[in-house]
């Protein structure tokens, strides 16, 4: 009996990580009806993490937050033991944008730290923080203000950086005492500082809807919100590679939470236990919507096959983009893309579950049948 893991991540917009392993295992059984397909959802530490952590035995914990433009959400935590798993993007992320409009200089992270008081509250002590897909640029004021119970900014009012005074030294004793014996660790997978040509607001401003002149201001206020914290605490880390990270999230998690920040896969992969899932596997099936030259900078699929450890690894998409030798250096053997067997892609975003199907068959036919024949021969 051959064994299959599929650890994909999302196809972004289409189907979840347990949808495309579902799909894929139906395909694959379909040529093999005595294999055993074990589906591990992974993400990168983006959305889709929370997802990931209660496939793999944790327990949601609903929370209502403030959105990114101050509207209430219903978010959350994922809990087991005292870890909690707390994913930026559900509550302060491009996906909670009222109606998708962009609010690139008074979004705000505020919501996330919400989230985070209520498991400290509730008795975490370790606190694993996706921060990918974030709708703001706030430096991670918002965040801090959240956590240390300030009042909310709301909607249509100022950004958090306007309001340029840093928490008093009394409120920040306090939001040191709240931590007190809690671990921060912040899965993040990008390098880029805080400020200047490849800070926070350069970089991913215009992505948030940010035009040139507000990406100069942005940057401005995060420079004077840096000078601040620096001048409160006695460290200047906003030139740390990763402090960049979702608008600036990286810098107060750093400098004001004392976290630890760590490559977002390798974060998930722990957490669902992937080393543990894969042993003795003979394939595993990995995935995203797009593989193209970002998978090849720590994406999901990339921390797959890395952490596959020699086991014949191919990867499922949407689009392939990469080429045969930069696949092989990742670590996949083969990519199987459902523009191959569909050219349109709006059919393939429309109804990618049968598609999908079709190249788990494939992949049994190219990848198993061979192994299923010498394991029953053994």
């Amino acid at each position: 009996m051959v064994r299959v893991v599929v650890a994909s991540d999302k196809f972004k917009g289409t189907l979840t990580s347990a949808e495309v392993a579902d799909a894929v295992g139906a395909g694959v059984r379909r040529v093999c009806p005595d294999a055993t397909v074990v589906s591990v959802p992974v993400a990168d530490g983006g959305d889709g993490t929370l997802s990931a952590a209660v496939a793999a035995g944790y327990t949601l914990v609903p929370v209502v937050a403030s959105g990114p433009t101050g509207e209430p959400v219903r978010s959350g935590y994922a809990r087991l033991g005292d870890t909690a798993v707390v994913e930026l993007a559900d509550v302060s992320g491009l996906v909670r944008l009222p109606h998708g409009i962009p609010a690139p200089i008074t979004a705000t992270s505020y919501g996330t730290g919400e989230v985070i008081a209520a498991a400290v509250d509730a008795g975490c002590t370790r606190i694993i923080l996706g921060v990918g897909g974030s709708a703001s640029t706030d430096g991670g004021r918002g965040l801090v203000d959240g956590l240390g119970g300030r009042p909310v900014l709301l909607s249509g009012r100022k950004s958090p950086l306007r309001d340029e005074n840093l928490p008093e030294s009394g409120q920040l004793a306090g939001l040191r005492r709240r931590l007190e014996g809690v671990q921060v660790v912040v899965a993040c997978d990008v390098d880029n500082p805080l400020t200047g040509p490849r800070g926070a607001a350069a970089v991913y401003g215009p992505q948030k809807g940010a035009s040139p002149e507000q990406v100069a201001e942005l940057d401005e206020r995060l420079t004077r919100w840096a000078d601040l914290v620096a001048e409160q605490t006695g460290r200047d880390l906003r030139d740390v590679p990763g402090a960049g990270a979702a608008g600036g999230v990286g810098f107060a998690a750093l400098a004001l939470l004392g976290a630890e920040l760590r490559p977002g896969i390798d974060l998930v992969l722990d957490l669902v236990r992937f080393r543990e899932q894969v042993a003795g596997a003979d394939l595993v099936i990995t995935g995203e919507g797009a593989l193209d030259e970002q998978t090849l900078y720590g994406k999901a699929v990339a921390g797959v096959a890395a952490a596959a450890n020699g086991i014949p690894t191919v990867a499922v998409c949407g689009v392939n983009r990469l080429e045969p030798q930069q696949l092989q250096e990742l670590g996949i053997s083969a990519a199987y893309a459902l523009t191959d067997l569909e050219p349109d892609v709006r059919r393939c975003i429309a109804e990618p579950r049968p598609l999908l199907e079709q190249l788990g068959e494939r992949i049994a036919v190219d990848h198993l049948t061979m192994a299923r024949t010498e394991k029953g021969t053994a």
